[in-house]
């Protein structure tokens, strides 16, 4: 057998893909956004009042590891709409800015041209410091 019909993360990766109409690969989750591309993407969907799934791939480096190698895609975020990659953050800006991305999402486009939306701002948890001794 070969290594893609017997690997369970792969499988479980594409099962969430076909299953779920709007998904995004992400750091963090939507309401803790681990990087900037990540909370821009998501504030971006949430704008349009765009439900979507959202994986958080940090905790399993194999997550990221299998999606790459699924989509050929090397960066996070990772945007799918009906079962394909759509893109990352740089690539979900333009479309959202030119229309392409609400039209993809079957929305109203009344929104294009509109800059992307900012996400809010999340606070640094406090630094922790351990002395030993």
């Amino acid at each position: 057998m070969s290594d893609e019909t017997t690997n369970p993360m792969r499988e479980a990766i594409q099962s969430a893909i076909s299953e779920n109409p709007v998904i995004l690969f992400m750091k963090g989750n939507p309401d803790q956004p681990a990087c900037g591309f990540s909370a821009r993407t998501v504030a971006m969907l949430q704008s349009l009042d765009q439900p979507f799934a959202a994986v958080d791939i940090l905790p399993d480096p194999r997550i990221r590891q299998e999606l790459s190698a699924l989509s050929n895609w090397p960066t996070i975020p990772q945007l799918f709409i009906n079962g394909e990659l759509v893109g990352g953050c740089d690539i979900i800006t333009e479309m959202y800015q030119s229309g392409e991305l609400q039209e993809a999402l079957g929305l109203d486009t009344a929104s294009a041209g509109q800059s992307a939306p900012e996400p809010d701002a999340v606070e640094a948890p406090p630094l922790s410091i351990e002395t030993l001794r």
